[in-house]
């Protein structure tokens, strides 16, 4: 067979072979994945990671992978530099929720569609993204919040309750906090006599929950509520440093329920996690492949998750992944 005229002016040109290809073969070029993470901050953070990196490489889609190291800043940076490669779709978890529109404004006039994975962005044109993916935050507040409900509702006099927010601005942080106050409102024993952030972070949550004993005492907190288990896995040692017992002097709830809070429930430290999974790769490569063939998706995609008591936690175990 011989070789087409484009072949033939593609190859003397010196140009790569792909470029030499029939249309059609051109057609089938690997889609191009930018995505912007947060950063490493938590165990979750990581299993996402991996999670998306795993994905990529399974679905044959070459991913541009940026991490903004919790910066925002660093975020718009690399959506600005996905835009200038003229990746196929743009993907990012965001640090916070707003200061978001005029990058995805630049996004949208280069006709390059962006997805929201695991946190969401506030904003009145929802024209900017194609959907968002993850976890229904506000639920997972809720959950906690119910399984404390149940559990001391025999309890007479008030529950004081210190809480470990995650990133100020962030979506979980808002919603985690949101969902929790729903339900605890109803009764008026539930009392949060604390709240401070501890960034998701183990060092952080040991911090906070440091002064949190001091200002209010060693027998001034019933329950702890962590956004997520690095914060509580933190403040945990803290507890210990003071001569108190987790998970018995004082009730510890927290959110994501990864490996780390599993073995901490499984030693008696921490009473319950909520589940948040991280492992959404597999999700975004099918709705990044939908995108790119022009078919619908959904505008909002939810995770399904579950909720894990300590008692449950050497038998489950054995499934995690992350």
């Amino acid at each position: 067979m011989r070789p087409s005229r484009r072949q033939i002016v593609a190859l003397a040109a010196g140009l790569p072979l792909a470029m030499a290809l029939p249309s059609a073969a051109w057609a089938q070029k690997k889609i191009v994945l930018g995505f912007s993470q947060v950063g490493a901050e938590s165990e979750w953070r990581t299993a996402n990671t991996e999670s998306i990196k795993s994905a990529a490489k399974d679905a044959g889609i070459e991913l541009k992978f940026s991490d903004a190291q919790q910066k925002q800043e660093n975020q718009i940076k690399a959506i600005r530099a996905f835009i200038a490669q003229k990746v196929d779709v743009i993907a990012f978890s965001p640090v916070v929720e707003t200061g978001w529109d005029n990058v995805l404004r630049e996004a949208k006039a280069a006709k390059i569609p962006v997805v929201l994975t695991d946190r969401a962005v506030n904003t009145k044109d929802t024209s900017l993204y194609v959907t968002f993916m993850g976890s229904d935050f506000v639920e997972e507040g809720r959950k906690a919040g119910r399984w404390l409900v149940e559990k001391m509702k025999d309890q007479k006099g008030e529950v004081r309750i210190v809480e470990l927010q995650g990133t100020v601005g962030s979506a979980p942080a808002i919603d985690r906090k949101k969902g929790f106050e729903e339900i605890i409102k109803a009764d008026p024993k539930f009392k949060i006599v604390r709240s401070q952030t501890g960034d998701f972070t183990r060092a952080k949550g040991k911090e906070v929950m440091e002064a949190f004993l001091k200002a209010e005492g060693k027998n001034g907190i019933n329950v702890l509520y962590a956004h997520n288990d690095d914060m509580a896995i933190g403040a945990i040692q803290a507890i210990e440093e003071a001569g108190l017992k987790p998970a018995k002097d004082i009730t510890i709830i927290s959110v994501d329920a990864v490996k780390g809070a599993f073995e901490a429930m499984m030693a008696g430290k921490l009473n319950v996690s909520v589940e948040c999974s991280p492992l959404l790769g597999p999700q975004l490569m099918t709705a990044v492949k939908d995108i790119v063939a022009g078919k619908p998706v959904a505008k909002r995609i939810v995770t399904e998750e579950g909720i894990f008591p300590m008692e449950t936690a050497a038998a489950e175990f054995p499934k995690r992944k992350y």
